[in-house]
């Protein structure tokens, strides 16, 4: 029998001590990562046009990710067979991006500044919004890394241009990161019915390198269909919006819209993902948990990350 080191120390339940990602190392010293991940929240939703309240994302995620904090030798999943995030994969959470209220500029440099610390410590940046504006200064980190693919989980585009003035709200991401020269192209995957982007938007993404998806669409090319059509050998930067999910699993958002996925869905685009391709970025946006008195939401947020993460850091081992 494995020592799983449960009988020595603390049993440091979930609902003890500070909630930080998967109850794992505090690192308050941008200049001091020394990990395989660094979690960072950006409780970021100046960017919102309906219902605020993603800037407590982080709080509500970091505290409903200790619900999967028991794995004192990893997590084994009999399915696989596979024993994920051992000890071996170090995880640290450095806390949160400062956030200037009504400086969106300000606001999103401080994210920016916090992403391009953990790649200059060679970890893997996991970002928790925050809504969905927060992926603009995290593509930003990436103007000296290789080029990347990026992956979009979300029922909307989030293609637009300038509306009244406004360019880095939380439509307007997918549209700034398209413009990068170092962002090769997009598969934008939940697109689904009435969305916030005009059928310019649609126009524009596909002339710009994006391969966009329903759900319904992704069903019918299954999990790893759907991975299949991103270019082989390409970095790939994932962005989840929780609106990707279906409201009746994840209704503690501020834009739901019905007929979304479903959680293994999601999941098994995720291991398909990691088999194939280098995940070089996450970040995991728009969950408001007011919206939601049971947690799911959260709960749904920070299962999906940790699973992510076991999968990366497998293929990694493996290959």
């Amino acid at each position: 029998m494995a020592d799983h080191g449960y009988e020595g120390g603390r049993l440091d339940l979930p609902f003890v001590g500070i909630s930080t990602f998967g109850k794992r190392e505090y690192v308050s010293d941008w200049d001091a990562i020394e990990a395989d991940v660094a979690i960072m929240g950006a409780p970021f939703d100046f960017g919102t046009q309906w219902r605020s309240g993603a800037r407590f994302g982080p709080r509500g995620v970091r505290e409903a990710s200790t619900l999967f904090s028991f794995g004192h030798a990893g997590a084994y999943d009999h399915e696989d067979d596979a024993t994920y995030l051992p000890s071996s994969v170090r995880i640290v959470d450095i806390g949160d991006a400062d956030i200037v209220h009504t400086d969106t500029m300000k606001s999103h440099a401080n994210i920016e500044a916090g992403v391009r610390a953990i790649l200059k410590a060679g970890a893997l940046p996991v970002v928790i919004g925050g809504d969905h504006s927060i992926n603009i200064p995290c593509i930003n980190a990436f103007d000296d890394q290789e080029d990347i693919h990026i992956l979009q989980i979300d029922a909307h585009l989030d293609f637009v241009d300038v509306r009244h003035g406004v360019r880095y709200g939380h439509g307007n991401p997918m549209r700034r990161a398209a413009e990068k020269p170092y962002v090769t192209g997009l598969t934008q995957v939940g697109i689904r019915n009435v969305s916030s982007t005009a059928k310019e938007g649609y126009e524009d993404a596909r002339s710009m390198g994006s391969d966009i998806l329903s759900v319904r669409q992704a069903r019918k090319l299954g999990p790893q269909g759907v991975i299949d059509r991103i270019p082989e050998g390409a970095r790939v930067y994932v962005t989840i919006d929780i609106d990707g999910f279906c409201p009746s699993i994840a209704p503690g958002t501020g834009t739901p819209s019905h007929g979304g996925f479903l959680y293994y869905d999601v999941l098994e685009m995720m291991q398909a993902l990691a088999k194939r391709h280098d995940v070089v970025g996450i970040d995991l946006v728009e969950v408001a948990p007011d919206y939601d008195p049971t947690g799911g939401t959260s709960i749904l947020a920070a299962q999906i990350l940790l699973n992510m993460l076991g999968f990366i850091f497998h293929e990694r081992e493996n290959r």
